[in-house]
């Protein structure tokens, strides 16, 4: 936080430090010159995390409570089946070539989405979590009259909390810091998510520090060094006030998963 606030000269010739001598706001400045798209990039963000989270912990959660259940006869071959993707894929040439001719999903929100929806060692973690579930609660809810569905949402849910809390968190982690996939398919600046977005002001203000340099052959003053400090604190504000809600839960959910 006080690397963003020193002068470009300070920082480069002094490295980082705790108590600048001199502070100026002049990254935040470069960094808000324009709100708009600075907005749009956070928007985007924050929709592909909250709607790849809550459909990512509904899809594993229900493959983890599936895979589980002893009555079904055929969770060996699924179990292997979801496993063996983590030993192979398929490689980047068939991944888009998927995307982008079959689902047509270029420069769609949702091909930020969907590949990071579901992980094999989440479905685990959580399949493993239910085996400290005791069967008695399933078989006596059977003998009440609940059908597998109601099951799982009345029983599965709450006690699974610490599992859905780490998963959960695990998969917000991974949406906040979508950039990857958002750089093969969006071609709409407003639909950047916000490390992308940022990631491309910092390769802009290097390349323009870089040209300036060299056409006149002494270094300028752009805050390319004080601007990374800034952006590391514009992304990891909000995304690291989900830690002390799930802190409780992920020791839990990791160690019995």
């Amino acid at each position: 936080i006080t690397s963003s606030f020193m002068t470009e000269k300070e920082i480069v010739s002094e490295g980082y430090k705790l108590f600048p001598k001199e502070w100026t706001a002049a990254a935040y400045t470069y960094l808000l010159d324009n709100p708009r798209k600075l907005l749009d990039a956070y928007r985007t963000t924050i929709l592909i995390t909250v709607i790849g989270t809550v459909l990512g912990l509904v899809i594993m959660s229900m493959a983890g409570y599936v895979l589980n259940r002893k009555d079904f006869k055929y969770r060996g071959f699924f179990s292997f089946m979801i496993y063996f993707t983590t030993l192979f894929s398929g490689g980047l040439v068939p991944t888009y070539i998927l995307y982008v001719r079959y689902l047509n999903l270029k420069d769609n929100i949702w091909a930020m989405i969907l590949p990071g929806l579901v992980s094999a060692w989440s479905i685990f973690l959580m399949r493993n979590f239910m085996k400290s579930i005791p069967d008695e609660l399933y078989e006596s809810a059977t003998m009440d009259g609940a059908g597998p569905f109601t099951i799982y949402l009345r029983i599965f849910m709450p006690l699974a909390i610490p599992s859905l809390a780490t998963v959960g968190l695990f998969l917000a982690l991974g949406y906040w810091n979508e950039w990857y996939n958002a750089s093969l398919y969006i071609d709409t600046a407003s639909k950047y998510p916000l490390q992308y977005y940022l990631y491309n002001m910092l390769a802009n203000v290097q390349f323009i520090a870089n040209q300036a340099n060299a056409s006149l052959g002494y270094n300028i003053n752009i805050p390319l060094e004080t601007t990374k400090m800034a952006t590391i604190c514009v992304t990891i504000g909000p995304i690291i006030l989900l830690y002390p809600f799930a802190q409780k839960y992920i020791t839990k959910g990791v160690i019995v998963g």
